[in-house]
């Protein structure tokens, strides 16, 4: 899934997504005392800006530039937010950076030497939160679905499995999804929160 494929995305509809705030980050982040936050896939900004709005100076990358064209938009004269295109498989963020590494709903590609993985796991700061959240898929994708294969990501529990001695894993669980969006199939989400020690 590169640029061209997400741009495609984008450009099917005048708006992807909801416009509202994850409710898995919502709900995790809540009580955090802000500092820096990277905001992996952005998207069309939602996550970012409220992360903004809630005293966090944000970092948000996204391999779509129609998407950051709309988040820019949306986010007006927002000056906590720093707009980045990037592609994490080629660029992974700067080491021991960030309070807040998020990733919702994020397509983590499996490699055989899990480099994207570990780059956005290094970017955590010393005493930082990954916080990862996914949907629960269960079975094989619909006949016609003509999408990636899910089983090409990592989902949660795997990436709780890389992490060392060297993290606190606070939540890993399913559970029912946070302000589920009307009409959609995905009920159920996959959670991981853990905190780097040193």
């Amino acid at each position: 899934m590169d640029q061209e494929f997400w741009d495609d995305q984008y450009r099917e509809r005048g708006q992807r997504w909801s416009g509202r705030v994850n409710g898995g980050l919502r709900v995790e982040v809540a009580g955090m005392q802000p500092g820096r936050a990277l905001d992996i896939g952005c998207g069309e900004g939602a996550d970012a800006i409220w992360l903004a709005n809630n005293g966090w100076q944000v970092t948000a990358i996204d391999i779509s530039t129609v998407a950051l064209e709309r988040a820019r938009a949306a986010a007006g004269t927002e000056s906590r937010i720093d707009w980045q295109y990037a592609d994490p498989r080629v660029s992974p963020p700067p080491r021991a950076s960030f309070d807040l590494v998020s990733a919702q709903y994020f397509p983590i590609q499996r490699e055989p030497e899990h480099a994207t993985l570990r780059g956005l796991l290094d970017a955590v700061a010393n005493g930082g939160i990954l916080l990862v959240v996914s949907h629960l898929i269960t079975g094989p994708p619909p006949a016609d679905w003509q999408g990636p294969d899910p089983g090409e990501f990592y989902q949660p529990p795997e990436i709780a499995a890389h992490l060392d001695d060297h993290w606190s894993i606070e939540v890993n669980e399913s559970r029912p999804r946070v302000d589920l969006p009307v009409d959609n199939p995905h009920h159920e989400d996959l959670v991981l929160r853990a905190r780097r020690l040193a």
